[in-house]
């Protein structure tokens, strides 16, 4: 039998999903110039980072759900596992640095939300247990990279830390400020699921739970179809571009 699903955090996840879809698909239109906006300003830029933070705010909640099921049935995987799969998510990453490299050589994805969740499940590995521990890293991390983003550096080899140089890049989510998200994701995960169990069940009616589950499919397959949209988007947006 298959391991328990839990609806609100495939819910979230495919509600990510649907909003990261139509933010690459904005991307797509404004590159075709079928639309003018600003996606690094406004409102669009608040709909990139609320994007982006749930999905990795849900990284640091998974963690802790797979390492209570790890424990339990099969502790002596635990830390080799989440370092293997750290790194088989950086490794994707890369697959994204040569597809853009090839693309669009001038902005290229060097260190972008791929490459940071690999890194960032790698970094997380040795807290992954804590509570109150994680709560204070999560608030640390945040306020240094906030801080960090008031100045600009000399020297471009830190910038996927979260030192600011002048770059241009297509996706970029440096550990500071983003990896206190993962921290308070997985202090969340530990209060909300401790043991991997919840302590309390969302009032979810059952009409709902049903009118849902397209969203919760498209969250428990996020990763595939982080790579699949990328190219339908773009090419539906070169057809409106043609018809147009």
């Amino acid at each position: 039998m298959g391991k328990a699903r839990i609806i609100e955090i495939d819910l979230l996840r495919g509600i990510a999903m649907i909003m990261m879809i139509i933010f690459h698909f904005m991307w797509d239109l404004q590159y075709f110039s079928l639309v003018s906006v600003s996606l690094t300003t406004g409102f669009w830029s608040i709909f990139q980072k609320l994007t982006a933070g749930t999905f990795i705010f849900l990284v640091g909640v998974s963690l802790t759900l797979s390492y209570s099921r790890t424990i339990k049935t099969k502790p002596e995987e635990y830390p080799v596992k989440y370092l293997m799969r750290g790194m088989r998510v950086f490794l994707y990453g890369l697959i994204i640095t040569i597809f853009s490299y090839i693309w669009m050589r001038e902005a290229f994805v060097f260190f972008g939300i791929l490459h940071f969740i690999g890194a960032s499940i790698v970094l997380a590995t040795p807290f992954i247990s804590f509570r109150y521990l994680n709560l204070v890293l999560g608030i640390a991390t945040l306020s240094i990279g906030i801080y960090l983003k008031q100045f600009l550096f000399s020297f471009s080899w830190l910038i996927w830390l979260g030192f600011i140089h002048p770059v241009s890049t297509l996706d970029l989510y440096p550990i500071l400020p983003w990896i206190g998200v993962v921290f308070l994701g997985l202090f969340a995960g530990n209060m909300i699921y401790p043991k991997g169990k919840r302590i309390f069940r969302p009032a979810i009616s059952s009409i709902a739970e049903r009118a849902s589950r397209p969203v919760q499919f498209l969250g428990r397959h996020s990763f595939p179809l982080y790579f699949i949209h990328i190219p339908v988007m773009f090419v539906v947006a070169y057809a409106l571009y043609l018809i147009l």
